[in-house]
């Protein structure tokens, strides 16, 4: 039974049981919606997106865009959004970063409802904590590569609090995706085509296309600015499986967040990483005028379109790139130093592929030694302090997503940190990292590494409340 199956049955028996009169409640939410209009309003429908010239991806897209709809909320301020299904199979949306509960977080194994095609779904919540958050369907997607997060359904979730974090001219917001996936049977093929550099053998996602906010480097409106500006740039990857490492030549990268949270010591670099699903808020000094390519700092992939133009006022010509010196990317600079307290429990979580399934392309994926849905919860109590502590056992970069929660990130490798709060972190080859949160959003939560392929073959686990 795969994960679909499963959830349909599993998932929606745990909402039975989990969310008395849920049921009753959804009977009557087709006139609820009727009566009330919601804050907004986001329909998943087929997109053809054409990403540069003569190139169009048929995707699934909300609202016909990619990325979708820029959603501002207010922090603390209840908001409902009306979610409307116009494609062929059951899907649904997942908050991303957000602190809300179980049944409206948008992830079938914690027991949100799939939306059938055809079929609204009204989500209502108050979003908290502020910050740089995004949406994006939680839909399983296995070998069919045009499904779950390998399409157009995701979009930047911004949730306002009650101060600016820190003075800027103008903002941007930046989402990369990769398209065209195909199977890549081959390690060495992956290491041609692939960021995140795996060092076993087995099957991996290859792409032909790379975007920035829907367009190829090259293709669409330039980003246009002025000498003196202090530009906020969100970057957001968007992507199904691919890690990507950014520069922009002749500038720097002021790190003030992380997954929206703010940094204990921002910092200042050239050249920063983002693994799936993780988010970046960085102020840039424009005192460099030109032409420039914001882009992958690997020629390859700028060449199949991971990049977009920095266009200074006045100025004209061929935009230009220039390759930063070497950089290893190190979560620490950004935290304190200080060892983190001491937490009431620790659990250890190994994660390992045992090959292929049977009759499948992909490898199955473990949580000590057992994969999704056979793996057992992790049960914990309210208002204490929990560390995860995650153990990659194979050569594969793991970006794992903690959902509801956020957590901070203790120790990474041989060294100790505090203060850096995130909702995913990456997880290097054969590498140790550990995280705290504090069991304060009671529950089904679910916890699992955000490569679609890795989630879709296995590496998940719920996160259970007792009582």
């Amino acid at each position: 039974m795969d994960r679909r199956s499963f959830l349909s049955s599993a998932g929606m028996l745990l909402a039975t049981h989990s969310f008395p009169g849920f049921f009753s409640a959804q009977s009557n939410q087709g006139a609820a919606a009727a009566a009330t209009k919601a804050d907004h309003t986001l329909r998943i429908e087929p997109c053809a997106l054409e990403i540069g010239p003569g190139i169009t991806i048929p995707t699934l897209a909300y609202n016909g865009q990619v990325p979708g709809p820029l959603l501002r909320l207010r922090e603390g301020v209840p908001v409902t959004i009306d979610v409307t299904n116009a494609s062929s199979a059951a899907d649904l949306v997942h908050w991303h970063g957000l602190a809300i509960d179980s049944l409206n977080d948008g992830a079938m194994e914690e027991g949100s409802p799939m939306i059938p095609p055809g079929k609204v779904q009204r989500y209502t919540f108050t979003p908290r904590p502020s910050g740089t958050r995004w949406y994006h369907t939680h839909a399983g997607a296995y070998e069919n590569l045009s499904a779950g997060t390998y399409s157009g359904q995701f979009g930047f979730l911004l949730v306002e609090g009650r101060e600016q974090p820190v003075h800027y001219d103008q903002e941007i917001n930046l989402a990369i995706h990769h398209w065209e996936p195909s199977f890549v049977p081959m390690v060495e093929t992956m290491r041609e085509q692939s960021a995140n550099m795996p060092l076993t053998t087995g099957s991996d996602v290859g792409y032909k296309y790379a975007t920035i906010q829907g367009h190829m480097l090259g293709a669409g409106e330039p980003i246009r600015v002025k000498q003196g500006q202090r530009v906020l740039m969100r970057l957001l990857n968007a992507s199904a499986t691919e890690n990507v490492v950014l520069a922009l030549p002749g500038h720097r990268f002021t790190i003030i967040a992380m997954d929206g949270n703010p940094v204990p010591n921002p910092r200042s670099v050239e050249v920063l990483s983002l693994a799936v699903a993780e988010r970046v808020d960085a102020v840039v000094e424009m005192n460099s005028p030109g032409v420039w390519i914001l882009g992958s700092t690997l020629e390859k992939t700028r060449s199949m379109g991971l990049g977009t133009v920095v266009e200074y006022a006045g100025r004209t010509g061929a935009p230009a790139w220039k390759d930063p010196a070497p950089a290893e990317w190190d979560y620490t600079q950004f935290a304190n130093a200080a060892a983190a307290p001491a937490p009431d429990e620790t659990f250890v979580l190994t994660f390992r592929d045992i090959g292929p399934k049977p009759g499948s392309n992909f490898d199955i994926w473990t949580i000590n030694n057992k994969s999704w849905p056979d793996v057992e919860p992790l049960i914990v109590h309210p208002g204490k302090r929990y560390r995860l502590v995650f153990r990659n056992g194979s050569g594969d970069q793991h970006p794992i997503h903690l959902h509801r929660h956020t957590f901070e990130v203790t120790r990474i490798g041989e060294k100790h940190l505090s203060g850096l709060m995130k909702d995913v972190v990456n997880l290097m080859p054969l590498d140790t990292v550990e995280v705290d949160f504090v069991a304060d959003n009671p529950g089904a939560t679910l916890m699992h590494c955000h490569q679609q392929l890795h989630m879709d073959y296995g590496f998940m686990q719920l996160i259970k409340y007792s009582g």
